[in-house]
């Protein structure tokens, strides 16, 4: 009814594909966004054996570990609209429906989407995964927190982050940061910068779009004098949610960074 040719999956899944409806559900998003970076542990949230072309019948099934095991959870595929919108995540692309389909599974896991608005990153992560997770206050951060980062990027772990909601939940301060919201770790990258090393992290916002706008952002001026081949790696100049900030703001905007592996 809403799409006249709907996909599970259309080329590969992304974080990108994402993008953050009514539902105050930051917390399971930022889980997700990792989660796509990690085939891995994808491959048993969502199975392959399912999509809108061979033997559709209406029916969906993702996989979330509770209490020590893969639960299977069995959804339709009809979505929440209110005033033709989406209440849920919404397709970037007008005819994908994974994202919306796993948080509906996983709203129903919860018992309803209610119960998604707000939440814990922490949770979501091991729900994802069935990994073991660890929290790190940044407001009293440990002192290798760069090579912890570096580290635990290159070991394929999932990360996210979160900013505190004393103040007010989802404002927007002025320099592109929200409050009260979480946020996935994407990267973290040393670099040669003008005569000395810079530790750099790639943060991803699961709006969809609202970036960081202080140094080492998408247009900032830092980047004229890092090496163009690097800087070409690196960077992707789009309004797509996703930027890179130095270890210096990342602990001054942040409050938490979540840390998740299949083993300790």
């Amino acid at each position: 009814e809403l799409q006249r040719n709907p996909h599970l999956i259309v080329d590969g899944v992304s974080r990108f594909d994402i993008m953050q409806g009514e539902i105050g559900d930051c917390w399971m998003l930022a889980a997700l966004g990792s989660l796509t970076l990690q085939k891995h542990f994808l491959e048993n949230v969502l199975p392959k054996d399912q999509g809108f072309q061979d033997n559709y019948a209406g029916i969906f099934h993702f996989r979330f570990w509770q209490c020590g095991d893969w639960v299977d959870v069995v959804i339709d595929d009809r979505l929440p609209f209110l005033n033709g919108r989406y209440l849920s995540v919404h397709p970037r692309t007008s005819n994908e429906f994974w994202p919306s389909l796993l948080e509906k599974a996983y709203a129903k896991l919860r018992g309803s989407y209610q119960n998604l608005h707000g939440g814990y990153l922490s949770d979501a992560l091991v729900d994802l995964t069935g990994g073991v997770q660890m929290q790190l206050p940044l407001k009293d951060p440990p002192p290798d927190l760069e090579e912890i980062l570096k580290a635990a990027n290159s070991s394929r772990c999932l990360m996210g982050c979160s900013t505190s909601g004393q103040l007010r939940r989802n404002l927007e301060l002025r320099n592109g940061i929200v409050q009260g919201h979480a946020y996935t770790v994407t990267g973290a990258a040393k670099i040669c910068y003008r005569s000395g090393w810079k530790h750099i992290i790639r943060i991803w916002n699961p709006w969809g779009h609202g970036e960081w706008k202080g140094p080492w952002s998408d247009d900032s001026p830092q980047w004229d004098y890092v090496d163009p081949q690097c800087r070409e790696a690196l960077l992707r100049n789009k309004d797509d949610g996703e930027f890179w900030m130095s270890c210096e703001s990342f602990k001054e905007q942040f409050s938490w960074l979540y840390v998740c592996n299949s083993t300790p």
